[in-house]
């Protein structure tokens, strides 16, 4: 008798493994959606965000010269028009991206 409740217990622990596989490795049989590569546009949009994030920070760093006197006002203004005009182009890129997309519905 003893054998035969240590064969149930041995068959019941494989059985038991074998469904924790199958669970844990499903998601890597299926192809799970969060490993996806992201669409092109989605890859667009975060480097134009990256940019517009870092050109934000270029303006700020401008400032923050000229506010301490490292930068004479006008080598501050012609550096801030032209860091502005660059992120109003970056400004204009992501709403083309998003004049793209279509609408949710």
């Amino acid at each position: 008798m003893a054998g035969a409740v240590s064969v149930e217990i041995v068959v019941a622990g494989l059985v038991l493994v074998v469904l924790v596989a199958l669970v844990v490795a499903r998601p890597l049989i299926a192809g799970g959606g969060e490993d996806e590569e992201p669409a092109p546009a989605d890859d667009r949009r975060a480097a134009l965000e990256a940019a517009k994030e870092a050109k934000y920070r270029e303006i700020r760093d401008a400032e923050l010269d000229f506010r301490m006197g490292k930068m004479s006002e006008g080598d501050y203004r012609t550096t801030d028009r032209e860091l502005r005009a660059q992120a109003i182009t970056i400004l204009k890129r992501i709403d083309e991206l998003d004049g793209e997309k279509p609408e949710p519905r």
